[in-house]
């Protein structure tokens, strides 16, 4: 199909907001051919949100990249960021000229197990095609995304759903209400690669990945205590492995009350499944007087999509 893109006026910045994901139950299945593996997975956005703007430049700058804020300092701002490569992709696709400023205002932590890089790029998606008139749907930028990584899908969907594939196939999931939760940060981080090598060497036989029907009820009823009871990851185990301390903290969790404990995606972040958001305060209150963790937030999820939130000339 042919598109048209509208030249942007130098100036001209959209801006848009992306939300972390976490994974209330990860499923691993056999490794593929392509060096991926079989995933059956739940996520759910929350209420973490990286900010990124995109200002057209005038033709000729190419695209530049600048990132700030509060968990900045472990990216590099080049071509090699995900934002960047999504903005590159998007103008190749368009045949226009990447002549534009991103920035990226990250919020969510690098390597965390949040797929914060994968919010930055659909964000990045979104605010490039409006900024040049929009002229891919919904649809064409979700099979853009999939190029770029198994979550940004996802991030640009937000919302509940049940990815499958490498996490790229999505379909929606009922989820009635809201689920109170707190994330808890721990100091550096984990490759997923590395994850998952070590998955495929601790297991002698490779299971079909899988949904936990008891997750999907739980989420369609909106029934706390059963969902955090039947929360799951199947790199939990190697999390802890890479980072011991992962364990105290899951077992202080649930000692200071939370409904259910877990890594999100690789680790090393913890989230923590609260009754309700009083009971989030508390529990967060808790975690973060502990000296178990180096900070936590309390989010809220489901969370929205990829969403442009300013637009200026």
């Amino acid at each position: 199909m042919n598109v048209l893109a509208l030249p942007a006026k130098a100036g001209n910045r959209v801006t848009v907001k992306a939300p972390a994901k976490i994974n209330i139950q990860l499923s691993v299945g056999a490794p593929r051919s392509d060096g991926f593996h079989d995933i059956a997975t739940v996520y759910q956005a929350v209420s973490l949100f990286d900010e990124i703007s995109v200002t057209a430049l005038a033709p000729g700058s190419g695209a530049t990249i600048e990132i700030t804020g509060d968990e900045a300092a472990d990216l590099t701002a080049d071509e090699n960021n995900l934002a960047h490569r999504a903005v590159t992709t998007l103008a190749k696709k368009l045949k226009v000229k990447p002549d534009c400023h991103i920035e990226v205002k990250k919020s969510i932590p690098v390597a965390a197990g949040l797929a914060g890089g994968s919010a930055d790029a659909a964000a990045a998606l979104v605010g490039a095609n409006t900024l040049w008139g929009n002229p891919l749907s919904k649809e064409q930028l979700a099979t853009m995304a999939a190029t770029l990584g198994s979550d940004v899908p996802f991030a640009l969907r937000g919302g509940t759903a049940v990815g499958r594939g490498r996490g790229e196939v999505l379909a929606p999931t009922l989820c009635r209400g809201e689920f109170a939760w707190v994330l808890a940060f721990v100091e550096g981080q984990i490759s997923t690669p590395e994850s998952y090598q070590l998955l495929d060497e601790s297991r002698a036989l490779h299971e079909v990945a899988e949904i936990d029907e008891r997750v999907l009820t739980a989420l369609a009823t909106g029934d706390s205590a059963a969902l955090g009871a039947a929360l799951s990851n199947d790199l939990q185990d190697v999390a802890i492995r890479l980072k011991p301390n992962i364990s105290s903290l899951l077992e202080y969790g649930m000692q200071e009350g939370a409904l259910g404990a877990l890594v999100s995606g690789s680790g090393p972040t913890c989230i923590f499944l609260a009754r309700d958001n009083d009971h989030a305060i508390d529990l967060a209150v808790r975690l973060s007087g502990g000296a178990v963790c180096r900070s936590v937030r309390r989010v809220i999820g489901p969370a929205p999509g990829a969403k442009v939130e300013s637009t200026s000339s």
